[in-house]
């Protein structure tokens, strides 16, 4: 019985581990604007992510990672698995995270400049 007390505490401290504060991560009262190419694409839940690659003002080009809504909130509003592409060039908005160092970003929205497409976080999930 403690055997399989102990198991279960594992994996609940797993979940909560698993799951993070926005506030606690991003800068929420900030937004920030970057433009440049997707590399990675994962579409999942809880939280889907794309990087991109990102020229920064001193010519240097940096990774970013962008978290995004999770798989089964984005195919309710009609975004699949196959919408981005790999080089596709988005502009991309959101909260900066908390250590600038990580080119963490919170996505609240998402412009493709080729064909128009454009996603946006609904207005009662935006934190500022």
């Amino acid at each position: 019985m403690a055997a399989f007390v102990a198991a279960g505490a594992c994996l609940l401290g797993t979940q909560a581990d698993a799951h993070h504060s926005f506030p606690g991560t991003y800068l929420e009262d900030r937004t920030i604007t970057i433009e440049g190419e997707l590399v990675q694409i994962l579409f999942r839940n809880p939280h889907s992510f794309v990087h991109m690659m990102v020229k920064e003002k001193d010519g240097s080009i940096v990774r970013y990672a962008i978290e995004w809504v999770g798989a089964s909130e984005l195919g309710h509003q009609g975004v699949t698995a196959t919408t981005l592409r790999n080089g596709d060039y988005v502009v991309i908005s959101g909260s900066p995270g908390r250590n600038a160092a990580d080119h963490r970003v919170r996505m609240l929205s998402l412009q493709r400049p080729k064909d128009g497409f454009g996603w946006r976080l609904p207005a009662d999930r935006v934190m500022h």
